[in-house]
């Protein structure tokens, strides 16, 4: 055969090679896991667990996940890397009062999780009120409303982090009660569609050192939930399969709007749990409009109220602090000014005095520092009589 013949020959079987590459239908990438961070402020605000979880497993080959919840924080962690800003963390939520209410459905609807991270009870500590059998209760609540929503969800459960006697003098009791009953209440209860893992956040956390107020970590405590976190999700993430209607995000961030609820800090609870029986149920919208103010340097303060729960004679509120201009600021004071005689007897996140019907929160150490259209917020429980009118409120920062 001539050299011609041989170049024809090759540029044919060339062109029928490419021929077929060029026909074949495009494969398309496998839908991620959908995972759902639940729980409280641990969860919401800063929550940075999830930043620092959600780095490791990017960095460890685990990329086709998505953070999914109806809450963002925006960025509030701050990390200098991207990570995924969804969650469902709600601060100042128990578990006996997402289950007595029934609040997990809706969340669980709109958010379509393969895998569900909880962290959940120390909201129910307050008082020393609720036994471990109620709160183990609305717990099997929970993992079933997961599972009416799907089957073959895979369920990690966190035996919580300490809390200090300093905080609360029956918690610390009452958190080794709960945790010590996790593992039995997980095996009973798990099962091969639906697996429950359990995570132990607990061991090697320091409640003093680890925290800022001996309930909500600091960045070493973020740092090591995240640490204890990983080896029980990726246990689950092994050959889970993602639900066909799941898909991932274009980017770490997310594609709704901050949520008015999402905090770039920590929120305390009360030392009552107002969302398991409030007389009213808790408000999932601002009870007032947003307000802004102009302050130094051209920067926008943004303050928003919300009122978590209301109870004979007290409630809960919270304020949204937001920076609402294109440069970052260092410190924020909030003012609510109350119109039916309301007085704040307790606070979190923020150092809050009251004069008469006015109200002042100066930030705390951790929360004062806003990135651009970063948020934080902070809590309050205030007594209330005839009525209970929303605060007009108003921030400005330093």
């Amino acid at each position: 055969m001539s050299l011609r013949s041989i170049m024809y020959v090759t540029l044919a079987a060339f062109l029928v090679a490419a021929s077929f590459v060029v026909a074949r239908p495009a494969v398309s990438a496998a839908a991620a896991v959908r995972v759902m961070p639940l729980g409280d402020s641990i969860t919401a605000g800063p929550g940075c667990w999830r930043a620092k979880l959600w780095h490791r497993l990017q960095t460890s080959g685990y990329t086709n996940i998505d953070f999914v919840g109806g809450v963002s924080d925006g960025g509030g962690c701050n990390p200098g890397y991207a990570y995924d800003f969804d969650h469902e963390g709600h601060g100042g939520f128990s578990a006996t009062g997402i289950a007595d209410n029934n609040q997990l459905p809706p969340w669980l609807a709109a958010a379509r999780p393969d895998v569900v991270l909880m962290h959940l009870g120390t909201n129910d500590m307050w008082g020393g009120y609720i036994p471990t059998a109620t709160k183990l209760a609305a717990f099997t609540k929970l993992v079933g409303q997961m599972r009416a929503q799907n089957p073959a969800v895979r369920i990690v459960v966190a035996q919580i982090i300490p809390m200090s006697a300093s905080a609360c003098a029956t918690c610390p009791a009452d958190v080794v009660a709960l945790n010590a009953a996790i593992p039995g209440w997980a095996a009973g209860l798990t099962t091969a569609q639906s697996p429950i893992v359990v995570a132990d956040l607990w061991t090697g956390f320091d409640a003093a050192t680890d925290t800022g107020d001996g309930v909500h970590p600091n960045d070493a405590g973020f740092q090591k939930m995240a640490d204890r976190w990983f080896p029980a999700v990726t246990q689950v993430l092994s050959g889970v399969t993602p639900s066909p209607s799941g898909s991932r995000s274009a980017s770490p961030s997310p594609s709704r709007s901050v949520s008015p609820s999402a905090s770039a800090s920590a929120s305390r609870s009360p030392s009552t749990s107002p969302s398991r029986s409030p007389s009213t149920s808790p408000s999932r919208s601002p009870s007032t409009s947003p307000s802004g103010s102009p302050s130094a340097g051209g920067a926008k303060c943004v303050a928003e109220y919300k009122l978590v729960s209301q109870w004979s004679g007290a409630f809960q509120g919270e304020v949204t602090v937001r920076n609402a201009s294109a440069a970052a600021s260092s410190a924020w004071t909030a003012t609510l000014t109350f119109s039916g005689g309301q007085q704040v007897s307790q606070a979190w996140n923020a150092t809050v005095t009251q004069t008469g019907a006015v109200a002042t929160a100066r930030n705390a150490a951790y929360n004062g520092a806003l990135p651009a259209g970063g948020s934080t917020s902070f809590g309050f429980i205030a007594s209330w009589t005839t009525t209970n009118p929303a605060p007009a409120v108003t921030c400005a920062f330093a």
